[in-house]
């Protein structure tokens, strides 16, 4: 099973510029501190993305394919098509969908982008399920947000201008932190995604925090593990 620890070791991974396999056997002990593994080339996230995409290695047995380098096309219906991070097929049939995405620093410009692709992203592929472009299952859908814990993600948002109407009594006196948490805990609650993960994370280090019980690594992992079994009980 996945732990709290294999996350960290895959956050640290990620601040570093090292795989996944390089940081453990940091941590571990067995090679020096100081040793860099292979750089990411801009794909940073790509220690998480291995991490959860080895949580869906299971399926393999069955036939299924786990991805989660190169260029994973899938269907839309409001557009042609939208490249996803993890994707898990099982002949024709979409299993699971997950995207992964970060935010150091820019939260005022990035948090409005980072919550219009979400949902709509979210919104979009449904509609292609619907359309029977994706299999004859119900797709899996996953988010993950790796946050910078900062000043600028933890302090209260200085909105600009006042609402023509009343804004959600939730919202007031919230971080960009707290924002986050609040889209991924309704995104889960009303089934746009089957489950989220938010990390709070200083830059350099491991994880600091998960803001939300609800969208944590621990309940990612339980997620994955029973579509795992769901699919596996089909098959």
């Amino acid at each position: 099973m996945t732990t709290f620890e294999d996350y960290d070791a895959a956050i640290r991974a990620l601040w570093a510029g090292r795989d996944l396999q390089t940081q453990k056997q940091i941590e571990s002990g067995r090679i020096d501190a100081g040793t860099r593994g292979s750089t990411t080339g801009g794909k940073h996230l790509d220690p998480l993305q291995e991490l959860v995409a080895e949580q869906f290695e299971p399926l393999l047995q069955i036939g299924a394919k786990v991805r989660s380098t190169g260029v994973l096309t899938l269907p839309g219906w409001y557009r042609r098509a939208k490249n996803w991070d993890i994707v898990v097929t099982y002949g024709d049939t979409l299993i699971a969908a997950i995207e992964c995405k970060s935010q150091s620093g820019s939260f005022g410009n990035n948090f409005n982008n980072r919550t219009e692709e979400a949902i709509g992203n979210a919104v979009d592929l449904w509609r292609a399920y619907e359309a029977g472009h994706l299999g004859r299952v119900r797709p899996w859908l996953g988010f993950i947000m790796v946050l910078e814990r900062s000043q600028g993600s933890l302090e209260s948002v200085r909105d600009r201008g006042v609402p023509i109407f009343p804004v959600d009594e939730r919202f007031r006196d919230t971080s960009y932190t707290d924002r986050y948490a609040i889209l991924f805990d309704r995104l889960v609650k009303e089934r746009l995604y089957d489950a989220a993960c938010l990390i709070s994370a200083e830059k350099g280090k491991g994880i600091h925090s998960e803001p939300l019980e609800e969208v944590s690594t621990k309940n990612l992992t339980a997620a994955i593990a029973g579509r795992v079994e769901y699919i596996k009980g089909l098959a």
